[in-house]
């Protein structure tokens, strides 16, 4: 007999209304931001390419611009300054203090120039250990325990700065002082900097930054005022995705389905966050809804038989086939239809109909995987570690969420898809982030029961572990493709454009935040992620 799982239901969305009105006076309010930011962006570009600012005050400087979250609007002027750095760096021996010479190791690997570990050398003890006296130089164990999150392969120098910063930020948080730098440190122990989603570490480095003696009130100025406008922005993308989701209206048609607009759009944020990338932004927002529904089709609700014969049609890709599905699963292919038939208008008039049977075939893939995972759960079959690795690619819903962005990026091409398609690294590093991030969050839930088949549960029984090596295990793995990601990020010289391997840095941070700690932020947003997108997409800041 065919069986029907039988599992909890979701949560309802946590959102209400928040987001279905839009005040009718929004666009004066943007008028005047941008207004605002206009006439203060030539003040701030002149203090970022003054002459005669020494090294150190320019990283400074750039580094405040990027944390503030108005560096993008200024990004030739900092690529110059960087590169002008970079060169200078090659050329001479820098003697700067642990403060500068990490700030500089980061921003310079951030943005792909490949700087050697063996800057941090003169910071070594006689027994190759981090000196001892460096616990009392609090800015520096701040800059070198960011930096060390550019770590790749065979830097045992950065592998014990994490330690060692890790243990004695933590021991300063011990102490009383209230100041900027703890909440810093504070922030920076709870999500580095480097893995973390930009916009987010913009509304916190904001509220450290006027609190510091030190700010400059035109950047302050400039980028609340910057904050404030991309917000609304969001704001209004929200509300467009809200009336959509309204529309198709899947929640009441399909109750055993997450509803999770807000936090699938999260994922268009972390992934594009500049005004300009609109279409990308819910391009993803409607992606990942996508895939959490098909996700959770074929986890929680499709027997075998209906997920055979849904893969058998979708392979087609014919709506005139709709007819030979169950009703809850007409609704599952109408909606996927109906997007890409959206997509392929959108890629038509970008000259970018290449992509669209690409992008209709990674929908394809993403659910022959998932049903590969049903069928091992519906026999009861612990697939070995290998085979549930190379399902992996597909679970992790890495293709389809890149290709859905393809239309609305300039840059991207027809080679930027061939390159897609033979699996780089860079990709299958981001994917596996991804994919082992979830995992790690979704664990205790998706365990409930023994049914579906985990990469932690395939690891344990292939290996005879107990759950908690197996979880710690899956951390290293997590922190081996993070290395794989830094030295393909950093290293990578190959024609892809810079933006598509952004993105693929960012998916990485998405799954990064939103699984952090091993909690599912996605499906269970409430504790962790939620506060975060209030502050992200309700709350503006007081200027």
């Amino acid at each position: 007999m065919d069986v029907r799982p039988t599992i909890a239901s979701f949560a309802p969305t946590m959102w209400g209304n928040t987001f279905t009105s839009f005040s009718a006076d929004m666009n004066k309010v943007q008028e005047e931001y941008a207004e605002a930011i206009e006439a203060l962006k030539e003040d701030a570009r002149s203090l970022l390419v003054a002459k005669g600012n020494r090294t150190a005050d320019r990283l400074i400087l750039i580094d405040t611009f990027e944390r503030l979250g108005v560096a993008y609007h200024f990004e030739q002027e900092i690529e110059d300054q960087l590169q002008d750095i970079f060169k200078l760096h090659s050329e001479t021996e820098d003697d700067y203090d642990l403060f500068i010479t990490a700030l500089q190791f980061r921003l310079l690997r951030q943005h792909r120039h490949f700087v050697s570990s063996r800057v941090f050398d003169k910071f070594m003890s006689e027994d190759n250990k981090l000196k001892e006296t460096l616990k009392d130089d609090v800015k520096g164990l701040l800059s070198l325990y960011e930096a060390a999150h550019l770590k790749i392969h065979g830097e045992a120098i950065l592998e014990e700065a994490v330690v060692f910063t890790t243990h004695h930020l933590k021991l300063i948080l011990q102490q009383s002082d209230q100041s900027p730098l703890q909440d810093q440190v504070k922030r920076a122990l709870q999500q580095s900097l480097h893995r973390g989603v930009s916009r987010i570490e913009t509304r916190h480095y904001i509220s450290f930054y006027e609190r510091d003696d030190s700010k400059n009130e035109l950047l302050l100025k400039l980028a609340k005022l910057d904050f404030n406008y991309v917000q609304n922005l969001y704001k209004k993308e929200l509300h467009e995705l809200a009336r959509w989701w309204n529309e198709v209206d899947l929640k009441s048609k399909l109750p055993y389905a997450r509803d999770r607009l807000v936090e699938s759009y999260f994922w268009g944020v972390a992934i594009h966050f500049k005004p300009q990338d609109s279409y990308a932004r819910l391009a993803v927002g409607k992606s990942i809804q996508i895939i959490a529904t098909i996700n959770d089709t074929y986890d929680r609700y499709a027997t075998l038989e209906e997920a055979d014969l849904f893969n058998e049609i979708l392979e087609r890709w014919d709506i005139n086939e709709i007819d030979g599905l169950p009703n809850y699963m007409k609704i599952v292919y109408k909606f996927i239809l109906s997007i890409y038939d959206d997509y392929e208008i959108e890629a038509s008039k970008q000259g970018k109909s290449y992509a669209v049977s690409y992008a209709k075939e990674t929908v394809k893939q993403l659910c022959k995987a998932y049903n590969k995972v049903q069928k091992w759960a519906m026999g009861q079959q612990t697939p070995t570690f290998e085979e549930y690795v190379a399902n992996m690619m597909f679970t992790s819903s890495i293709y389809l969420i890149l290709s859905s962005t393809i239309p609305g990026m300039k840059s991207a091409s027809k080679q930027t898809i061939d390159w897609l398609m033979g699996e780089p690294k860079i990709v299958s590093a981001s994917a596996t982030i991804g994919r082992y991030s979830n995992d790690l969050g979704s664990y205790e839930r998706e365990n409930k029961g023994g049914r579906l088949p985990t990469a932690v549960r395939c690891y344990m029984k292939q290996y005879g572990v107990s759950k908690e090596e197996a979880l710690d295990e899956f951390v290293e793995l997590v922190e081996d493709a993070w290395k794989d990601l830094n030295t393909e990020w950093i290293t990578e010289t190959s024609v892809v454009p810079k933006d598509m391997a952004e993105q693929l840095l960012n998916v990485a941070r998405a799954s990064e935040v939103t699984y952090v700690n091993r909690q599912d932020g996605y499906s269970d947003p409430e504790t962790y992620l939620a506060p975060q997108l209030v502050a992200l997409f309700v709350n503006p800041i007081l200027i």
